[in-house]
Formats: structure tokens, sequence, C-alpha cells
């Protein structure tokens, strides 16, 4: 396959790149970029793409999806993600080990990644359990499972609750370099609750979540780390008070990193008025102040990477009261467009965001993706930074429906995603130039 994009704005965060220009392809990787690749400057046998000015960047890399497959294929499967997360401009997934069968065997690594070839749109990785069956008791065979494939070990939604099965994985991880990822939330603290504890809590009758449940749990995690030397990373931070615990954490030295995901930087506890279950996640969304805490730790770079927490439903796990309505929201579609309004509101420079969903978890994760290097896999999405539309849930491409954005007026969308050169999303009409 020999094929270029021309005209177009060249984002590249690994290397600060902001250009004019083109980039070559050749077969599965990136040949040549600059603005020297240009259509009076390319030989008859290459094709070539007008990208009409719009940006053209490394494809994003999300580091925390759910795949449903093996076990809830109703909500979810390989196949139906990756439409979707091709739609979103997104080349590579990582998976929760929360499938069933757990993700705490080889056999089912190997399943995976066979469906992955079969399927053979974006890339799909996933993360090994720390623990088996997700009971947080007994370690999984860390070692085998990473050679296997696995990128890393969490117990998905679940925290490792006990400090000496959390001190012995990431001792046992470290030996390799692996990462530890933890759901930092107190099982005992957020027992029993549905919604950010406070005030509207009170009032809408529902038991709450206090943000201490996340910063308790950070808190003895990062003084394990501090004991272990271990690597870190503390997903899906929605706190004030858990930020300064990672701040505090990265000012030691610690090889501790967080991520966060759009409904933590994009809405606030108020969503779950008239108890709308689409905005039931897990932890919950907090206050408006914490929710601005999160927004200044993503300038500040105390959040590293934002990853979209895709969490598929159906209709029966959301459309109940809301006490018994599963908690998640699915982000695949819409991490892009959404992540994009921190541009878009001057918080943060689109270089910099870009990094968040490309370069950082890629790097974090020890995969050779995220950047318009030459030789690198031809991982791209081309967007129109300024295009205004509005959000269309409903009409998305997974299987769930189950997010509270529905009709919310966004800038910035995609028009075509590549993995490995191969164009497996174009947006149904022409972009403009």
């Amino acid at each position: 396959m020999r094929r270029a994009f021309v005209n177009a704005r060249l984002l590249d965060p690994a290397s600060g790149l902001d250009q004019t220009g083109g980039l070559l392809v050749l077969g599965e990787k990136i040949a040549d970029i600059g603005p020297h690749i240009r259509p009076d400057q390319l030989s008859p046998d290459i094709e070539w793409v007008d990208c009409h000015g719009h940006c053209l960047a490394p494809g994003l890399v999300d580091m925390r999806t759910q795949f449903r497959e093996p076990g809830e294929e109703h909500k979810e499967t390989i196949d139906s993600i990756s439409r979707a997360a091709a739609t979103g401009g997104i080349t590579a997934l990582v998976g929760l080990p929360n499938t069933r069968p757990v993700i705490d065997d080889v056999a089912v690594v190997e399943f995976v990644a066979r469906r992955a070839r079969e399927v053979k749109l974006v890339k799909v990785f996933v993360y090994g359990a720390v623990t088996r069956g997700l009971e947080g008791k007994n370690l999984t065979e860390l070692g085998l499972l990473r050679e296997a494939g696995a990128l890393a070990f969490t117990d998905g939604l679940k925290a490792v609750r006990d400090a000496q099965v959390m001190r012995n994985a990431l001792s046992y991880a470290k030996a390799f370099d692996a990462l530890i990822i933890q759901h930092p939330e107190d099982p005992d603290l957020a027992e029993g609750g549905h919604m950010n504890e406070g005030e509207l809590a009170t009032r809408l009758g529902l038991a709450g979540i206090p943000a201490a449940a996340e910063s308790i749990l950070l808190e003895r995690d990062r003084r394990l780390v501090a004991l272990t030397g271990g690597r870190y990373h503390a997903a899906h931070v929605s706190s004030g008070e858990g930020l300064e615990i990672v701040r505090r954490a990265k000012s030691q030295g610690l090889r501790f990193t967080a991520d966060t995901a759009p409904p933590y930087f994009a809405l606030n506890e108020l969503e779950v008025e008239d108890y709308r279950t689409f905005a039931k996640v897990s932890p919950p969304l907090r206050s408006e102040q914490d929710r601005m805490a999160v927004v200044q730790a993503l300038k500040d770079g105390t959040i590293d990477v934002i990853a979209s927490d895709h969490a598929p439903h159906d209709q029966e796990s959301k459309r109940i009261p809301f006490a018994q309505a599963e908690p998640g929201i699915a982000g695949v579609e819409t991490l892009l467009p959404l992540a994009l309004e921190l541009y878009h509101d001057g918080v943060l420079p689109l270089l910099d965001l870009l990094a968040k969903m490309t370069v950082a978890p890629a790097r974090l994760l020890g995969l050779e993706l995220g950047t318009l290097g030459i030789g690198r896999p031809a991982d791209l999405v081309l967007f129109d930074l300024d295009r205004p539309w509005r959000l269309n849930v409903k009409g998305g491409i997974g299987k769930s429906k189950n997010a509270p954005y529905d009709g919310r007026p966004v800038q910035g969308q995609v028009r075509m995603t590549v993995v490995d050169g191969r164009i497996v999303y174009q947006a149904a009409e022409k972009p403009e130039g």
C-alpha cells in the first residue's frame, strides 16, 4: 500500500510538530512526513488523500474500556466496540479483565487476541487481573499473563482491598517493570452508595459515596508504592482530595500516574437530578468544585492520561430505579469531541491535550504507538477541529447507548481513521475544505 495524506495540519505531540504538510504511508508504516509531501511531488503510483487543511494526528490510544466479550455480548462485542472506536478516532483499545470468564488465565488473553485478529479493525489489547476471579485474595500468574500479552494488571471496577495483596502485587510486578492499575475507591466507604455524598444525595434520598473513599485508598497506595518502588496508576480520579495525593506522590518522585475520563471534567453531580441513571458512574460524578479540580489537574500535568472509561450497558441495566442501575457510560465515540472542549475553552494547548490520548498512554503501557514518527505504525486520525455539531448517542455505532450526552453541542469531528495504513472509518459526507 502506497498512500499519501496531503494538505493537512500535522500534529505530533511526541515531537511537538504542528505544521502544514503531508504524510506518506508505505505498507503499514509512516515513511515520510513534512511540507514537501504534496500531490505534485508524488509518483503516479501513490494514491493521495486531500485532508482539506484538517488536523492529522496519531490515532488515539484508549487505555480504559470494557469489551463485554466474552460473556456479555448483548452489551458489546469486540467487533462493535472496534467499529465504534474507529468512528471516534481511536486506533488502539485496552480492555479491562472483568469479562466472563475473567482475564486471569492465559487462555482468555489468547481468545481476545484471536477475536481481534478476526475483526481486524482497531488494535485490541487487554489487561490481566491482579487477583484470581477479581476476588482480591490470591494473585494471578502475573508473569505468565504478561508473556501472553497482558499490558498491565488491574482488578477493573474493583479496588484491591487488602493492603498486603496490593503490596505483593506491586513487588511482584516490579520484577518485570509491569504496571498495577487501581480503581481507587475504598470498598467499605463506597458500599451501598450510588452517587456523590452531599446535599443533592440527601435531597434525592440516595446513599452517598464520600470523596474520602477515593483519597483514603490513594493515600494507602501512595505509601505502598513508596515501600515497594513499584509502578502504580490510579484510574479515573474524580476528586480534588484524590488529586492532591497524586500530586504528593509525583513530588516524591514515585512511579505514580493517573488518568481521568470525560464525565469527570465535562459533567458534575447535577446530572443525576431526576434520577438519571445514564449519569450513574463509578466513581460517582462529583461536585462542581471537584470537576474544576480535575480540569486544573489536567492543566498542570497531575493527570497524565484521558481515557474513555467506556462501560456499555443494555437498557435492562439502566432503565430501572437509580439504586439498582449499573454504573457506567458508553464513551469511545464521544472521547475526542468531549476532550476537545478543553482546547476550545482554553484549558490546554492542542498538542498537550492530544498527548494525553496518544503518546502518554502508549508510553505508559509500553506500546510503540501514539506518534507520527517515521517507521512507526500508520495509525492516524483526521479531524475537523472547528466543526460544530451535536452528539447523537442514539445514532451511535456501539451496541449500547447509555450516555448522558445526547444533544450536547460540541466542536470538532472525526473525518477519517487509519490503522496500519488501512482506512477503517471515513465520514459519510465530504469534509469541508
